[in-house]
């Protein structure tokens, strides 16, 4: 198995679960929770604390496949803080490089779920998530990563630059699936991925950061930066590329959505989890879907995550 560092976001979710108040409302082009009127209190049907964030839901991936799993980030001194880390020892994550800010709160997210669409509304403090400058990418020397797994940084581009430059010093590989805020810095963002092995974007994403509508010309282009490439499209499927063949595939399975929190997180890291375990691309990209749906079927970012030891029946993907 490989070891495998998270760099990313460890924030506390509290959700906020009700059938009946969280009704979507249509204003305009956009639903809103619509049933809420301003000075009433409202009864919901449960509440449920978990743990979320980019960092640890893909480090909770890579622990669970049987990997050396580190998760690198920030939280505060905290109830919250408590809880995460309490979480990643459950599962086994190595919290060693895990960094407290001082006067700062943990990161922390309301979710207020609608459970009969599973679609969600997220309130985030980002708290000592907001920030990664403090970390240091001279860790990654005594820890002699295989990968390095990154989420959004906040748009940290000099934090970026320092850890990838560290992993390509060291021969670590690298996977990164950035955020608005890392697209908002294009050019910057384009001058990162000489370093990196592979890109994961949902397709709005991708046209941000390339030309093309549909998703076989956004892979193209994204194929002169990086030699790995997906773009997911949600109910629609995705796309991908190894730099040999091309990889067009539908979702693996469809499920009761209970909450798509986490989706993306689930995606990436379960296709990174299954091919760092020896895998084939094909496989992996099954695997990958297979885990988002699992996470779907279920409340929270993590309760769903698979372990690869699953039995997984076949799904519809072609090469291209």
């Amino acid at each position: 198995m490989a070891r495998i560092v998270s760099l990313g976001s460890a924030l506390q979710d509290i959700y906020l679960v009700d059938r009946n108040d969280f009704v979507a409302s249509e204003v305009g082009d956009i639903s809103i929770f619509g049933e809420i009127a301003i000075g009433t209190k409202v009864d919901i049907d449960n509440i449920s604390f978990e743990v979320g964030g980019g960092g640890t839901n893909s480090a909770v991936s890579f622990a669970r496949h049987g990997h050396e799993s580190i998760f690198m980030g920030n939280i505060g001194h905290d109830t919250a803080g408590e809880a995460i880390l309490a979480n990643l020892d459950k599962e086994g994550v190595n919290s060693s490089y895990v960094s407290y800010i001082a006067n700062i709160q943990t990161g922390c997210s309301v979710i207020l779920l609608d459970v009969k669409s599973g679609e969600r509304t997220i309130l985030t403090h980002r708290g000592a998530s907001a920030r990664f400058d403090n970390l240091k990418e001279d860790d990654l020397e005594q820890i002699k990563p295989d990968w390095l797994y990154v989420s959004t940084v906040r748009g940290d581009m000099d934090t970026l630059l320092r850890f990838f430059e560290k992993a390509h010093e060291l021969g670590a590989k690298i996977m990164f699936n950035p955020g608005k805020l890392e697209l908002e810095q294009k050019k910057k963002l384009l001058g990162l991925l000489e370093d990196v092995d592979i890109l994961l974007l949902n397709k709005a994403e991708a046209a941000e950061l390339v030309p093309g509508k549909v998703l076989a010309e956004l892979l193209s282009h994204l194929a002169n930066y990086v030699p790995t490439a997906i773009i997911t499209d949600g109910s629609m499927g995705a796309i991908a590329t190894d730099g040999k063949e091309t990889y067009r595939f539908g979702i693996y399975e469809d499920v009761r959505v209970k909450d798509t929190t986490g989706a993306g997180d689930a995606f990436g890291s379960g296709f990174l989890a299954h091919l760092a375990a020896g895998n084939s691309f094909e496989d992996s990209l099954i695997f990958g879907s297979a885990n988002s749906t699992s996470v779907v079927h279920q409340l929270g970012a993590k309760a769903g995550i698979l372990t690869g030891k699953e039995d997984l029946h076949p799904m519809p993907i072609q090469r291209i």
